[in-house]
């Protein structure tokens, strides 16, 4: 690639002639189809947490069960299903035989100022530590579920087995979870009640924003620490 990339500079700059293209193959991390609709059961569900029983709270990124939960988003989720790019798993939450719930997790913004600042490290700590990070992109109970606590439940359930999980897929353990929460749209009660701490607010710029402007909503912070000395393993360089 290294070397594809040197020629198609200097047929650009006009220093050698390449062949004309003879075929564009399809790129399937830009032309992506929604995923397929799965019907579920949809009567409503109106109990108590002891109420539901029994919860199975199941990973669901490369099994059987993946197809259903980027359904369930692209339906049910205000932002729909956007296929993560990284590293990434996906929790399928069942009461009995039902779907309940989905939560969504991927790789952590390689910078968010309100997270670096609370963290403490480094740039050099931060680049060679943001992979310990993972960023809870999607949250959904499905909107016919009517349980009190479930949100918070579910939040302190998949903590609990974040790390292990990544760590089984990925090969490293999750020191530090963050998200984000629109305030137009949420309070983030479930969040505060599942220990999350408030970090601060984004800038409302995104990551490649040409300007200082904020051109997006700004959006709060929260964040949780998934083991006690969370701080002195990112700031952690390895010597060179």
């Amino acid at each position: 690639m290294v070397c594809r990339g040197m020629m198609l500079m200097l047929h650009r700059e006009g220093l050698i002639e390449l062949p004309p293209v003879r075929y564009t193959p399809p790129n399937p991390m830009v032309q992506r189809s929604a995923p397929s609709v799965v019907d579920v059961d949809q009567t409503v569900l109106q109990t108590s947490l002891a109420g539901l029983g029994p919860l199975d709270v199941r990973q669901a990124r490369r099994t059987p069960d993946e197809a259903l939960f980027n359904s369930l988003l692209q339906q049910h989720h205000y932002l729909g299903y956007t296929q993560p790019v990284g590293e990434h798993l996906k929790y399928m939450v069942r009461a009995g035989d039902r779907p309940i719930a989905c939560l969504a997790w991927s790789s952590a913004p390689r910078h968010l100022g309100s997270r670096d600042r609370f963290i403490g490290w480094c740039p050099k700590a931060r680049l060679a530590n943001i992979r310990l990070l993972a960023y809870n992109t999607r949250f959904l109970i499905l909107p016919w579920i009517a349980v009190p606590h479930l949100a918070s439940h579910l939040l302190g359930r998949v903590a609990r087995r974040l790390s292990a999980d990544w760590q089984g897929l990925y090969g490293h353990p999750i020191y530090f979870v963050e998200t984000f929460v629109d305030p137009q749209r949420f309070a983030g009660t479930c969040y505060r009640a599942a220990n999350w701490t408030h970090l601060g607010v984004t800038t409302g710029r995104g990551k490649d924003a040409p300007t200082q402007a904020p051109n997006r909503p700004i959006k709060n912070v929260p964040g949780l620490p998934l083991v006690k000395d969370f701080r002195q393993r990112l700031c952690e360089v390895a010597a060179a």
